[in-house]
Protein backbone atom coordinates (compact mmCIF):
# COMPACT_ATOMS: atom_id res chain seq x y z
CA UNK A 1 0.00 0.00 0.00
CA UNK A 2 2.70 2.23 0.74
CA UNK A 3 4.50 1.40 -2.48
CA UNK A 4 1.58 2.10 -4.26
CA UNK A 5 0.26 5.21 -1.98
CA UNK A 6 -2.54 3.46 -1.59
CA UNK A 7 -4.32 5.23 1.69
CA UNK A 8 -7.23 2.87 1.77
CA UNK A 9 -8.02 -0.49 0.86
CA UNK A 10 -10.94 -3.07 0.79
CA UNK A 11 -10.17 -6.32 2.05
CA UNK A 12 -12.15 -9.75 1.74
CA UNK A 13 -11.85 -13.11 2.73
CA UNK A 14 -10.17 -12.16 5.62
CA UNK A 15 -10.66 -15.23 7.14
CA UNK A 16 -10.30 -13.80 11.15
CA UNK A 17 -12.78 -14.23 14.01
CA UNK A 18 -13.61 -10.87 15.66
CA UNK A 19 -14.39 -7.82 15.38
CA UNK A 20 -11.26 -5.93 15.91
CA UNK A 21 -8.94 -2.61 15.24
CA UNK A 22 -5.47 -3.62 15.03
CA UNK A 23 -1.73 -1.76 13.27
CA UNK A 24 -0.46 -4.08 10.67
CA UNK A 25 2.43 -2.07 10.37
CA UNK A 26 3.82 0.57 8.01
CA UNK A 27 1.92 3.33 9.31
CA UNK A 28 -2.12 1.12 8.84
CA UNK A 29 -4.66 0.11 10.53
CA UNK A 30 -6.68 -2.95 9.79
CA UNK A 31 -10.53 -2.69 10.90
CA UNK A 32 -12.17 -5.82 10.20
CA UNK A 33 -14.81 -8.35 11.02
CA UNK A 34 -15.48 -11.66 10.67
CA UNK A 35 -17.74 -14.60 12.41
CA UNK A 36 -15.94 -17.64 11.60
CA UNK A 37 -11.62 -18.40 10.44
CA UNK A 38 -12.36 -20.75 8.09
CA UNK A 39 -14.31 -18.45 5.38
CA UNK A 40 -15.70 -14.71 4.99
CA UNK A 41 -14.73 -12.07 6.92
CA UNK A 42 -13.89 -8.22 5.45
CA UNK A 43 -11.94 -5.50 6.21
CA UNK A 44 -10.83 -1.69 5.65
CA UNK A 45 -7.28 -0.51 5.92
CA UNK A 46 -6.53 2.91 6.58
CA UNK A 47 -3.16 4.86 6.93
CA UNK A 48 -2.42 5.92 10.48
CA UNK A 49 -3.15 9.38 9.60
CA UNK A 50 -6.70 8.89 8.84
CA UNK A 51 -7.75 6.83 11.69
CA UNK A 52 -8.36 9.89 13.89
CA UNK A 53 -11.29 10.50 11.49
CA UNK A 54 -12.93 7.31 11.81
CA UNK A 55 -16.78 8.47 13.36
CA UNK A 56 -18.75 5.61 13.00
CA UNK A 57 -17.88 1.77 12.07
CA UNK A 58 -20.63 -0.22 11.18
CA UNK A 59 -20.51 -4.16 10.54
CA UNK A 60 -23.77 -5.82 8.89
CA UNK A 61 -22.14 -9.29 8.40
CA UNK A 62 -18.93 -10.95 7.71
CA UNK A 63 -19.20 -9.76 4.12
CA UNK A 64 -20.24 -6.31 4.69
CA UNK A 65 -18.81 -3.97 6.67
CA UNK A 66 -18.49 0.17 6.48
CA UNK A 67 -16.41 3.40 7.79
CA UNK A 68 -17.56 6.87 8.21
CA UNK A 69 -14.61 9.65 7.90
CA UNK A 70 -14.62 13.19 7.90
CA UNK A 71 -12.20 14.30 5.47
CA UNK A 72 -11.34 17.94 5.15
CA UNK A 73 -15.10 18.36 6.00
CA UNK A 74 -16.41 15.86 3.64
CA UNK A 75 -18.28 12.77 4.84
CA UNK A 76 -16.95 9.96 2.97
CA UNK A 77 -18.20 6.07 3.61
CA UNK A 78 -16.25 3.30 3.09
CA UNK A 79 -17.29 -0.09 2.65
CA UNK A 80 -16.04 -3.34 2.08
CA UNK A 81 -18.19 -6.23 0.63
CA UNK A 82 -17.58 -9.68 -0.33
CA UNK A 83 -20.25 -11.44 -2.06
CA UNK A 84 -21.29 -15.02 -2.14
CA UNK A 85 -19.47 -17.19 -5.17
CA UNK A 86 -21.45 -18.14 -8.16
CA UNK A 87 -22.45 -22.16 -6.75
CA UNK A 88 -24.06 -20.66 -3.31
CA UNK A 89 -27.53 -20.33 -2.67
CA UNK A 90 -29.53 -17.96 -3.99
CA UNK A 91 -30.89 -17.34 -0.16
CA UNK A 92 -27.13 -16.37 0.82
CA UNK A 93 -26.47 -14.18 -2.04
CA UNK A 94 -29.69 -11.73 -1.80
CA UNK A 95 -28.94 -11.94 2.07
CA UNK A 96 -25.75 -10.08 1.13
CA UNK A 97 -27.18 -7.91 -1.26
CA UNK A 98 -30.22 -7.15 1.31
CA UNK A 99 -27.08 -5.99 3.83
CA UNK A 100 -25.48 -3.67 1.31
CA UNK A 101 -29.02 -2.49 0.63
CA UNK A 102 -29.37 -1.54 3.93
CA UNK A 103 -26.08 -0.38 4.49
CA UNK A 104 -26.37 1.92 1.78
CA UNK A 105 -29.52 3.26 3.01
CA UNK A 106 -28.79 4.17 6.55
CA UNK A 107 -26.22 6.81 4.81
CA UNK A 108 -27.21 10.56 4.11
CA UNK A 109 -27.75 11.33 0.86
CA UNK A 110 -25.49 14.00 1.02
CA UNK A 111 -22.35 11.99 1.68
CA UNK A 112 -19.80 10.36 -0.50
CA UNK A 113 -19.90 6.64 -0.63
CA UNK A 114 -17.22 4.40 -2.28
CA UNK A 115 -17.58 0.59 -2.10
CA UNK A 116 -14.44 -1.67 -2.73
CA UNK A 117 -16.14 -5.49 -3.13
CA UNK A 118 -15.14 -8.77 -4.01
CA UNK A 119 -19.06 -9.24 -5.96
CA UNK A 120 -17.58 -12.63 -7.38
CA UNK A 121 -19.52 -11.42 -10.55
CA UNK A 122 -18.85 -10.49 -14.08
CA UNK A 123 -20.22 -7.16 -15.43
CA UNK A 124 -18.86 -7.94 -18.72
CA UNK A 125 -16.73 -5.73 -21.24
CA UNK A 126 -19.36 -3.06 -22.87
CA UNK A 127 -21.90 -1.48 -21.88
CA UNK A 128 -24.76 -1.24 -24.13
CA UNK A 129 -27.85 0.27 -22.03
CA UNK A 130 -26.11 0.68 -19.02
CA UNK A 131 -23.77 4.11 -19.91
CA UNK A 132 -25.17 5.66 -16.85
CA UNK A 133 -23.50 3.08 -14.53
CA UNK A 134 -20.33 1.76 -16.17
CA UNK A 135 -17.79 2.17 -18.63
CA UNK A 136 -17.15 -0.40 -21.58
CA UNK A 137 -13.62 -1.87 -20.44
CA UNK A 138 -14.88 -5.11 -18.05
CA UNK A 139 -13.92 -7.92 -18.84
CA UNK A 140 -15.66 -10.83 -20.39
CA UNK A 141 -19.78 -11.77 -20.52
CA UNK A 142 -22.30 -10.65 -18.33
CA UNK A 143 -23.30 -13.36 -15.74
CA UNK A 144 -26.32 -13.29 -13.04
CA UNK A 145 -23.72 -12.24 -10.25
CA UNK A 146 -22.42 -9.56 -12.49
CA UNK A 147 -26.28 -8.12 -13.35
CA UNK A 148 -26.93 -8.08 -9.65
CA UNK A 149 -23.99 -5.23 -9.48
CA UNK A 150 -24.97 -3.45 -11.78
CA UNK A 151 -29.00 -3.44 -10.81
CA UNK A 152 -27.38 -2.68 -7.51
CA UNK A 153 -25.72 0.45 -9.33
CA UNK A 154 -28.51 1.57 -11.03
CA UNK A 155 -31.04 1.43 -7.53
CA UNK A 156 -28.17 3.19 -5.77
CA UNK A 157 -27.35 5.54 -8.82
CA UNK A 158 -23.82 4.67 -7.89
CA UNK A 159 -20.93 4.10 -10.72
CA UNK A 160 -18.77 0.70 -11.31
CA UNK A 161 -15.73 3.43 -11.51
CA UNK A 162 -12.96 0.50 -12.69
CA UNK A 163 -14.64 -0.22 -16.04
CA UNK A 164 -14.17 3.24 -17.32
CA UNK A 165 -10.28 3.07 -18.08
CA UNK A 166 -8.75 1.08 -20.73
CA UNK A 167 -6.15 -0.76 -19.78
CA UNK A 168 -4.06 -4.19 -20.77
CA UNK A 169 -6.34 -6.89 -20.16
CA UNK A 170 -3.44 -8.03 -17.18
CA UNK A 171 -4.07 -4.77 -15.36
CA UNK A 172 -8.35 -5.27 -15.57
CA UNK A 173 -8.01 -9.12 -13.90
CA UNK A 174 -8.44 -8.72 -10.67
CA UNK A 175 -8.65 -13.09 -10.12
CA UNK A 176 -6.76 -15.71 -11.63
CA UNK A 177 -6.91 -19.26 -11.07
CA UNK A 178 -5.83 -22.32 -13.29
CA UNK A 179 -5.99 -21.12 -16.89
CA UNK A 180 -8.96 -18.67 -15.87
CA UNK A 181 -8.56 -15.27 -15.28
CA UNK A 182 -11.10 -12.43 -14.87
CA UNK A 183 -12.67 -9.32 -12.58
CA UNK A 184 -14.69 -9.99 -10.06
CA UNK A 185 -13.70 -6.80 -7.77
CA UNK A 186 -15.30 -3.51 -8.64
CA UNK A 187 -15.25 0.03 -7.33
CA UNK A 188 -18.33 1.56 -7.03
CA UNK A 189 -18.84 5.40 -6.28
CA UNK A 190 -21.96 7.07 -5.31
CA UNK A 191 -22.71 9.52 -8.60
CA UNK A 192 -23.46 12.80 -8.41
Amino acid sequence: MERRKVDILCEQETRWKGSKARRIGAGFKLFYYGVDSKRNGVGVVLKEEFVRNVLEVKRASDRVKSLKLEIEGVMLNVVSGYAPQVGCELEEKERFWSELHEVMESIPTGERVVIGADFNGHVGEGNTGDEEVMGKFGVKERNLEGQMVVDFAKRMDMAVVNTYFQKREEHRVTYKSGGRRTKVDYILCRRG
